[in-house]
């Protein structure tokens, strides 16, 4: 009898040990850009699914040598906009698209520093790409018949990064993008975790692949 406590004991605990521990309420990232570094926190206690989504895309190196693209800059004030950055079109790098967390669930408004996931005209479209706001945008906020954007977390560090990057020459684009993209993108060179455990999605990193005509 006492082997088998001991035995369902050890298995329990096999178990327990296996599982992979939670997020923390708040995860700390630093992107390192060509434009400087920029800290941010990430809450996931109000918007789970977001965070690890985001997540994911860290802890596989997905972000890595990808880019701020766009800066949408707010025509009645300049200064103020958001800037937008992560994968791109670059379907190597894609991951299964994230169903919305809007606003009205998760109280985080889109407010100066946050960070939003981007997202198509399908609101469960997100996936690697995302937006930084530079002073408070509600109208991307959910509101009545319209769902808006997952924000979930803020800068903490480096919003002068992201007012240079709102400010760069920008042009080209189309549609809502029209004029909006940085004519010099900035370079994300690493997006590293600096709180929890690193849980990669496991999935193949076909960017990495060399093609034989990318040979030199």
């Amino acid at each position: 009898m006492l082997d088998r406590r001991v035995f369902l004991a050890c298995a329990a605990f096999a178990l327990i040990s296996a599982a992979p521990a939670p997020e923390p309420p708040i995860v700390r990232v630093r992107l390192v850009t060509s434009a400087g570094t920029i800290t941010l926190a990430l809450d996931a206690r109000r918007a789970p699914k977001t965070v690890a989504n985001f997540m994911l895309y860290v802890d596989d190196g997905r972000l890595e040598g990808t880019e701020f693209y766009r800066t949408a800059r707010r025509t009645s004030d300049p200064k103020l906009g958001f800037v937008q950055g992560g994968i791109g079109t670059d379907a190597r790098r894609i991951l299964p698209a994230l169903p919305l967390e809007p606003t009205s669930r998760t109280g985080i408004k889109h407010l100066d520093g946050t960070i939003s996931m981007a997202h198509g005209l399908d609101p469960n479209s997100a996936n690697g790409n995302f937006s930084i706001m530079v002073g408070d945008n509600p109208s991307l906020d959910a509101r009545p018949n319209t769902p808006g954007f997952a924000a979930f977390g803020k800068v903490t560090g480096g919003m002068d990064v992201v007012r240079k990057m709102l400010a760069m020459p920008s042009g080209g684009g189309r549609g809502v993008m029209r004029g909006q993209m940085i004519l010099k993108p900035v370079t994300i060179v690493r997006a590293e975790r600096l709180d929890g455990t690193a849980k990669p999605s496991g999935r193949p990193k076909s960017w990495l692949i060399a093609l034989p005509w990318h040979k030199k």
